[in-house]
């Protein structure tokens, strides 16, 4: 694997709904977290990467989203490249600051999302969330018609396919939930740190059938930073064991579905440009927007056969300390969902995991570590898909 981009800091604010602070503030503490990590000064930092969906929809700030949040952090007067698309805005940033770096741009370059989601109107944010189609193509009018939400109904009618073709059972569905909540107890950031059980979760409120409340991703806010640097960078700052970029492979939807889902191609893409085997991942953090999401993941990733996704799961392999530990942040589902810094904080879990620092979370020994995250819909796919491997 490549050691021509090296991950030397990271930080991220606590997931949740603050609606008294804002994407400045967000932003301001995620960086100032991550600088602190890496041991270094504002002011050798070559370029930034800032990641926002939807403030331009929630609070308005358009244009010069990251000059305006980074104006307080010592980063006014770097080169700020704003970047934005959809659930996969963090990582999206974060593959442009990793290009950045091992093309010899930069020394150093950090990646940050931010996003305050929460607005005193929930229908402002769920609008906001529904703008990341195609609003010139036809969607079939079931889809948000009844939960509100045009992401959960796409999901619910993708899980009764699913469980009609695996026999996956809502039991199985809940038990990821279960499995996610317990994590996010463990993780002081997290924004559910409550644990559950699988009649609270088939208990919970029928958001689109079989989906339930607590299945579902919740609207959030929080920040996230890495810190990217080149391999004589870190030698010159005397880092002894930084977390190393293998790959990052970004691609697009092709609405049509020429091509096999963007989520798989930019995995395989990604494996194969780290010259890794599913079988060589010790600890993946997935795109678990809904429950059912990471038992499809665990098939379409190849981290299991296909139609074994329940069974995987059963095994316990994907729990905590598993044989390949699953969103032991929490994931989507509990550790949070603030869309723009999602991508960034997947990488701030992993990179924590292959240095050992996770405490209860951590997977023993994790060597090699996977990041997936998507965003957006576009006719039979997802719009964005990005896939990061990191080792040590």
């Amino acid at each position: 694997m490549s050691h021509d981009c090296a991950i030397i800091g990271v930080g991220m604010t606590p997931f949740g709904k603050f609606p008294d602070q804002s994407v400045r503030m967000l932003a301001s503490a995620a960086v100032q977290a991550a600088l602190a990590d890496a041991g270094i000064a504002p002011a050798q930092v070559d370029q930034v990467y800032f990641g926002n969906a939807v403030a331009g929809l929630i609070t308005g700030q358009e244009m010069v989203r990251g000059q305006a949040a980074l104006r307080f952090t010592g980063l006014a007067g770097k080169p700020v490249v704003n970047v934005e698309n959809a659930c996969a805005t963090g990582s999206t940033a974060f593959w442009l600051a990793y290009n950045a770096v091992r093309g010899g741009q930069a020394d150093v370059a950090i990646a940050i999302g931010a996003e305050r989601m929460t607005h005193e109107d929930k229908a402002v944010s769920l609008g906001a969330l529904a703008k990341a189609v195609d609003l010139e193509e036809e969607v079939p009018k079931h889809v948000g018609s009844g939960s509100g939400s045009i992401f959960m109904d796409i999901y619910a009618e993708k899980t009764r396919k699913y469980m009609a073709a695996t026999g996956a059972t809502r039991e199985d569905i809940a038990q990821i939930v279960v499995k996610s909540r317990h994590a996010a107890s463990l993780n002081p950031v997290a924004q559910f740190r409550s644990e559950t059980t699988v009649e609270s979760v088939l208990g919970s409120r029928v958001i689109s059938d079989p989906l339930t409340l607590q299945m579902c991703s919740s609207i959030g806010d929080g920040a996230a930073a890495v810190v990217l640097c080149s391999p004589a960078f870190a030698r010159k700052l005397g880092v002894s064991q930084p977390v190393w970029v293998g790959g990052s492979v970004m691609v697009s939807g092709t609405p049509n579905g020429e091509l096999e889902h963007c989520s798989i191609r930019s995995t395989l893409g990604v494996y194969e440009k780290a010259g890794v085997l599913p079988k060589d991942i010790h600890v993946a953090e997935l795109h678990d927007a809904s429950a059912p999401a990471e038992l499809m993941y665990y098939e379409s990733l190849g981290l299991c056969e296909p139609g074994e996704g329940p069974t995987l799961l059963r095994s316990g392999a994907t729990g905590l300390n598993g044989r390949i530990s699953v969103n032991p942040s929490g994931g989507l589902l509990s550790k949070g969902h603030p869309i723009g810094a999602t991508g960034v904080a997947q990488v701030v879990e992993l990179t924590q995991q292959l240095r050992g620092q996770s405490g209860p979370r951590q997977r023993e020994g994790a060597k090699v570590a996977l990041a997936s995250n998507n965003g957006g819909s576009l006719g039979k796919d997802g719009a964005a898909g990005v896939a990061t491997i990191l080792h040590v």
